[in-house]
């Protein structure tokens, strides 16, 4: 299960959605269905609408955020290591 028409429809549109900086974007194949000021409302919306069926909600922004990925893991000292 693949979203690459919606993030296809997301390059796309994203150059117009200036006024829309900031705000969360729901997209269901390549059609936008709203713009939402938190992704709590968005994927609330979301499942509302669209139940199961995959669709994106993304943040509308010209500049991508890696998502954090930490490697600073606390030792496990359930087992001891002899």
């Amino acid at each position: 299960m693949s979203l690459e028409k919606e993030l296809e429809a997301y390059r796309r549109n994203l150059p117009e959605w200036t006024e829309y900086y900031g705000k969360y974007v729901i997209i269901k194949e390549e059609t936008v269905h709203g713009f939402y000021s938190s992704y709590d409302d968005a994927l609330t919306e979301g499942y509302k609408q669209f139940k199961l069926e995959p669709f994106l909600v993304k943040r509308v922004s010209m500049i991508e955020k890696p998502p954090l990925i930490s490697r600073l893991f606390a030792p496990c000292y359930t087992s001891r290591v002899q």
